[in-house]
């Protein structure tokens, strides 16, 4: 099992930010990526679509060997964590808003949060802002269209930057001095939210937090890579693999991209 992959899913490309945090940590890893971008965005299905997606794309990994399964999906994570770990034996690592520390640390007592619909509407994301934010004011916008324009490649474009602005402006006029990227498509929009936040506004994602403890359990269950098997980086989508092509052309890694069907 040590030589076996580490499984990642996202509703599409946003986790890649994640998948890069847990190779940049663990580059001795095998690691299998699966985009279900046939299938994005999550975040305005059904709690009930969202768990059969996330099942579909569990059992899929599984299929391929999967030592672990990284839930790479703000979305999936609060809407069907637990269903996926009383349904599977393997060890399973989530991914939500780290409104935790952005609340901590926050001077201002405002902090914003850009998620999906599906993302803030959840029981475990009310549960989490109830139990750190408490204090604070949360100022929670949904991020309707982001998803969409980043999984066609629409990063940079005036479309992008009109919904930003509309996003954001709230926040700003209401103080935040944190803003909680509660979607991992959202870390590829981090150059256009600096150019409009304040510069003392920070901008938080967990992705770094998720392969830190991906790693952890992986230790925990001795499940660790050795060392001695040359790794494989495999990136897998349902829908055309040209935008994925782009979004991983500057990383130098080896690795295999293609379009599949599950």
């Amino acid at each position: 099992m040590n030589s076996n992959p580490i499984g990642i899913f996202d509703s599409g490309l946003g986790g890649l930010s994640v998948w890069e945090a847990l190779y940049d940590l663990m580059p001795k890893e095998s690691m299998l990526y699966l985009a279900d971008s046939k299938y994005a965005p999550y975040g305005h299905r059904p709690q009930s679509e969202i768990i059969q997606l996330s099942i579909k794309n569990m059992d899929y990994l599984l299929d391929h060997g999967c030592k672990i399964v990284v839930v790479a999906c703000n979305t999936a994570t609060t809407n069907a964590i637990d269903v996926l770990r009383q349904s599977y034996s393997i060890p399973i690592i989530g991914i939500e808003p780290a409104i935790k520390p952005a609340a901590l640390n926050s001077k201002t007592g405002v902090v914003g949060v850009l998620a999906t619909r599906g993302t803030l509407a959840s029981s475990l994301f009310t549960k989490t802002a109830a139990l750190y934010a408490k204090d604070r004011k949360v100022i929670e916008q949904y991020g309707d269209g982001l998803v969409t324009l980043i999984e066609a490649g629409e990063v940079e474009s005036d479309q992008m930057h009109d919904l930003l602005l509309k996003y954001l402006n709230p926040m700003i006029s209401a103080g935040i001095d944190y803003l909680v990227l509660g979607c991992t498509h959202y870390s590829f929009l981090r150059n256009q939210l600096e150019a409009i936040l304040p510069p003392e506004v920070k901008i938080i994602d967990a992705a770094a937090a998720v392969a830190r403890q991906t790693k952890n359990v992986l230790k925990a269950h001795d499940l660790l890579s050795d060392g001695m098997h040359q790794p494989r980086l495999r990136f897998y989508t349902n829908k055309d693999r040209s935008v994925m092509q782009r979004f991983l052309q500057s990383h130098p890694t080896h690795k295999i991209i293609e379009q599949v069907d599950f």
